[in-house]
């Protein structure tokens, strides 16, 4: 993937969790940018780390708000995040 790709990435993440209208209590759980461990996984099909497996363990409640965020949602439900849950052995909801 080019670095702007990267970048774009990088930014949608930092964008969506600034601009929740959620609670601050909603916000601390639901963080896209917690899963930043995680990118190079869904970028580049790279093998999950542990730590890219413990945040979507910790964030797999919030997933299926992030596959509705249309910044969000194609990296969500991408094939290579598939795949990343089932490596992480992480249930993925039904949405």
């Amino acid at each position: 993937m080019k670095p702007c790709a990267v970048l774009f990435l990088v930014a949608v993440l930092t964008t969506s969790s600034a601009v929740r209208g959620a609670s601050m209590a909603a916000r601390s759980e639901c963080d896209p940018w917690a899963l930043r461990p995680c990118a190079p996984v869904i970028l580049w099909s790279a093998p999950p780390s542990s730590k890219c497996c413990a945040k979507l363990r910790e964030q797999r409640r919030c997933l299926c708000r992030y596959a509705r965020n249309p910044d969000l949602g194609k990296y969500i439900n991408s094939q290579n995040s598939k795949e990343v849950a089932a490596a992480c052995r992480v249930r993925v909801p039904m949405c």
